[in-house]
């Protein structure tokens, strides 16, 4: 319950103190009863004495009331009243129990018609206290009994032949009563205190009855001590249901992390503590079950993906379907921020599909101009700006003398037997050759290398392709491009004719001259 309750329950308490103590024995026990029932379903968030505040300091005074020969004076209000002072110091042993030493002083007596006696009495004890519930309680009934001593003094009060100092044993000492918690540190005490002395004399009277005596005290006791709180959220560890929360975590009354939400994710591990949520998404909701949050989610009430914020893709551009406007576009094509395929060129040939994206052409041409008109586009054609034949490559074809020189010359390239070394004669044929090749700068060269079958057909082999890289060598030495020539060796492998006879062995060996685009 609440703090008004609470307001109200100490301030009945206050005013009702008072009766209780110089009424009668009824409406004590009366009090005792109502105190109990209303705080059984009273629990405060302060702790009582408990293992981190371990020691008890405390001050009281009030009211003795004797029983003896003389007569029944407990909880009679026709006697004159007695005071004293006391204080205890009680240590705590566990949340039903502690262990405590007490002491008062002040004055005892009784009065009658037919005798009387009054006398200073100080007291000292050593007992063990039972709690009726755990330290946690607002309202503690408690019982304690153990055994003390009492030194009582009448000499201010003597008769002649009176006994005037003395000190007698206390046994049992026991009693009654209940605190009420005001805070983490004081709490109210009411108590009743029963003492029965050991000898029988304290009135002057030795008869039946050793005397005996009730003190009734109030007081106020004071829980000494640090409590123990090891992860220092305000929460001693004897309550903490979590005792190791981060430092500077905002805590409930139990110690642990506090989760606004209700969602089982502390807030300070939570980034929606406003809104109920999943463990998965660090507590934040997630509407449309698409595995991200809806705080990130730009489509919270549609599944979508990741990559575009939680919205559907439909053609899996990578552009939302909100922001596509080409929202059926083919798989695999790259598009643009608005969802459709890039144009770079803009011939209406989209790039993933256009040769040439970055120059316009024809649909036909994939997307590639044909900047001479020959049919076959700039991206393929060798000459781009002559007008020639797909076979060639969009090169014009050679003219037949031209053909002609280069078939002529191809026989008349001669070397040293034996040798790859060119003979001189064949030289300004292969000048000849190197002013075809530069008129023509788009036709490329193979020259092959051949041989007749005499002698070893390994040494044949090696010796043609040496004589066809001679040549070769020659034609670079000269200003034709590496790349446009290939040389090639065959040796004895591919004859043109018989080599039985010389005719015939003079014919395979040879030199070929192929032109190509």
């Amino acid at each position: 319950m609440g703090k008004p309750i609470n307001i109200i329950l100490r301030f009945l308490f206050v005013q009702q103190m008072a009766t209780v103590l110089f009424k009668n024995k009824i409406q004590f026990i009366k009090f005792f009863l109502l105190i109990a029932i209303l705080e059984s379903v009273v629990i405060s968030e302060t702790y009582a004495q408990s293992s981190g505040k371990k020691w008890n300091l405390g001050l009281g005074g009030g009211i003795t009331q004797y029983n003896g020969d003389l007569g029944q004076g407990f909880y009679k209000i026709d006697q004159p009243y007695y005071g004293f002072a006391s204080m205890s110091v009680s240590r705590y042993l566990g949340k039903y129990a502690d262990v405590f030493i007490s002491g008062s002083t002040g004055e005892a007596g009784y009065k009658s018609d037919a005798a009387g006696f009054r006398l200073k009495m100080t007291t000292a004890s050593l007992n063990l206290r039972f709690y009726a519930v755990r330290p946690e309680a607002h309202f503690r009934p408690f019982v304690y009994g153990g055994g003390g001593v009492l030194v009582w003094d009448r000499s201010i009060w003597a008769l002649p032949g009176d006994i005037e100092t003395r000190n007698d044993l206390v046994l049992p000492s026991f009693g009654g009563g209940f605190s009420v918690r005001l805070n983490d540190v004081v709490n109210i005490l009411i108590q009743e205190s029963f003492m029965l002395s050991q000898k029988d004399d304290i009135d002057r009277t030795v008869a039946k009855y050793n005397d005996a005596f009730l003190f009734h005290t109030a007081g106020l006791t004071f829980n000494l001590g640090r409590k123990k709180d090891s992860d220092d959220d305000g929460i001693g560890d004897n309550k903490d249901l979590c005792p190791g929360t981060p430092r500077g975590v905002k805590v409930d009354a139990a110690g642990c992390p506090t989760d606004t939400d209700g969602d089982g994710i502390a807030d300070y591990l939570d980034d929606c503590p406003q809104q109920f949520g999943l463990a998965a998404l660090k507590g934040c909701p997630d509407t449309d079950g698409d595995g991200i949050a809806d705080k990130d989610d730009e489509c919270p009430l549609e599944k979508g993906l990741l990559s575009v914020k939680g919205c559907p893709d439909s053609d899996g551009d990578g552009v939302a379907d909100k922001n596509d406007k080409c929202p059926e576009t083919p798989k695999g094509f790259k598009v643009g921020a608005d969802g459709c395929p890039f144009d770079r060129d803009k011939d209406g040939v989209l790039d993933d599909e256009d040769a040439c994206p970055d120059v316009q052409g024809p649909v036909q041409y994939k997307g590639c101009p044909d900047s001479d008109g020959d049919g076959v586009p700039d991206n393929i054609d060798k000459c781009p700006t002559e007008k020639g034949i797909a076979i060639n490559k969009g090169c014009p074809e050679m003219e037949k003398a031209d053909l002609l020189k280069i078939s002529q010359i191809a026989g008349s390239i001669y070397f040293e037997s034996n040798s790859d070394k060119i003979k001189p004669v064949s030289l300004p044929q292969l000048d000849m050759l190197v002013e075809l090749l530069k008129k023509y700068d788009s036709v490329n060269l193979t020259v092959e290398g051949h041989t007749d079958n005499s002698g070893d057909e390994t040494y044949n082999l090696k010796l043609s392709q040496k004589r066809s890289e001679a040549v070769k060598n020659y034609l670079i030495s000269k200003g034709i491009f590496e790349a446009r020539i290939l040389a090639k060796g065959y040796g004895e492998f591919k004859p043109v004719s018989d080599n039985l006879t010389p005719e015939g062995r003079a014919k395979n060996r040879r030199v070929v001259l192929k032109v190509s685009y």
